[in-house]
C-alpha cells in the first residue's frame, strides 16, 4: 500500500513539474519578411535559444507592414518588431504600447545619392529631386539635414516613388533617396553596378534614434516572460558576433530558397555591428530627446514622457 502510494505521489510531482516548466506561447510579427535585420530573433529560434528561456514562439509576417504594432495594441498578437519612430507616433496617439527590446540600437536610414561627383554634399541637392517610399515624416527628418548645409526643404522637390527607391536612383528619376538603408539600398545599388554614397541623419542634425525594436502591449506584458525573450535575443547576438560566418549559415537554413543570396549576404555583413547587445537596455533621455525633434517639427501633437512607454526590464 505505502509503495502504491508512493509511486502515485512521484507521478504526481513529475506531472505538477512537468506542467510548471511547459514552455510559455508567445506570437511574434515581424515588421516585414525575414531578412538579416531580425537576425537574433532568428538565431534564437534556430539554435533553441527560447526554448531553453521556456517559451515557444511563432514567428509571423505581416501581411500589411503598417499593421504589426497595431496588432499588439489591439491583443491580437503578443509582440511585434517595429521602429522607435512609429512607437513614439503611436503613443502619441494613445495606441497602449511598450517599448520591450532593441534589435538595432542605430539608424540604418539614409539620404543617399549615387558617387558620380554630381553631388558630394547637402548643399548640391538644392533645386533636386528626392525620391521617397512613404510620406510621413520627412519634412521634418530631410529639412533638418538640408538646413545644416543652408537648404530649405521648400528647396527640394519631393517625390513618392513607393518601393522602387534604388532604381529610382539609378534611373536618374530622382537624384536622392530618402529611406535607401546603409546595409541594403547601398548594396544592392552595388551589385547592380552603381556606386552610392550616403548622408546620415545622425550626423546631420536628427537626433539618433534605434532602428529596430520590439513593442509590447502596456496593459498587460508580463515582465518576467519579456525577460526570457529578451535573454534569448541576447545570447544570440552574442553568438552571431563572435561567429558571424557560422551564425549566417544557421540564419539562412530558416528559409534557404529566400534568405540565401548575395545581397543578403552583403546585408548581413553590414548589420553585425548594429545589433543591439544589450536588447533590455534603457536610454530615457535619448527617447525623450527623438520625441522633442518630432513635436518640434509637429509629427506629434503632444510629447509622451519615456518613462511611461520604456520601462525598466
Amino acid at each position: 500500500m505505502k509503495k502504491t502510494l508512493s509511486k502515485s505521489l512521484l507521478a504526481l510531482a513529475l506531472s505538477a513539474t512537468t506542467f510548471s516548466a511547459a514552455a510559455k506561447d508567445l506570437t511574434l510579427m515581424l515588421d516585414w519578411f525575414v531578412n538579416p535585420n531580425h537576425g537574433p530573433i532568428i538565431i534564437a529560434q534556430e539554435k533553441g535559444l527560447f526554448k531553453e528561456q521556456g517559451l515557444n514562439i511563432e514567428i509571423q509576417e505581416p501581411a500589411d507592414p503598417s499593421m504589426p504594432a497595431k496588432l499588439v495594441a489591439a491583443n491580437k498578437v503578443d509582440l511585434a518588431v517595429s521602429y522607435q519612430t512609429s512607437l513614439t507616433i503611436d503613443v502619441a496617439v494613445g495606441l497602449p504600447l511598450i517599448r520591450s527590446a532593441t534589435l538595432i540600437a542605430a539608424p540604418l536610414n539614409t539620404l543617399m545619392v549615387l558617387d558620380n561627383n554630381k553631388i558630394n554634399s547637402l548643399a548640391d541637392l538644392k533645386g533636386k529631386k528626392i525620391g521617397i517610399a512613404i510620406a510621413g515624416n520627412e519634412e521634418a527628418t530631410i529639412g533638418t539635414m538640408l538646413n545644416t548645409a543652408g537648404v530649405e526643404y521648400k528647396d527640394v522637390q519631393i517625390i513618392n516613388v513607393g518601393w522602387a527607391l534604388s532604381s529610382s536612383l539609378a534611373s536618374g528619376k530622382v537624384d536622392a533617396i530618402w529611406g535607401g538603408l546603409r546595409n541594403f539600398e547601398s548594396n544592392q545599388l552595388e551589385l547592380e553596378g552603381y556606386k552610392s554614397k550616403a548622408f546620415f541623419p545622425e550626423e546631420h542634425g536628427v537626433p539618433s534614434y534605434d532602428e529596430l525594436i520590439v513593442v509590447a502591449n502596456k496593459n498587460n506584458y508580463d515582465k518576467a516572460t519579456i525577460k526570457k525573450f529578451n535573454k534569448a535575443v541576447e545570447l544570440a547576438t552574442q553568438y552571431i558576433i563572435n561567429h558571424p560566418d557560422q551564425a549566417w549559415k544557421e540564419f539562412v537554413a530558416y528559409n534557404p530558397d529566400t534568405l540565401n543570396n548575395e545581397l543578403n549576404r552583403r546585408a548581413w555583413r553590414d548589420t553585425l555591428p548594429r545589433f543591439a547587445l544589450r536588447p533590455s537596455a534603457v536610454d530615457l533621455e535619448r527617447y525623450d530627446n527623438f520625441a522633442n525633434f518630432m513635436y518640434q517639427h509637429k509629427i506629434i501633437a503632444k510629447v509622451p514622457k519615456a518613462v511611461d512607454y520604456v520601462p525598466t526590464l
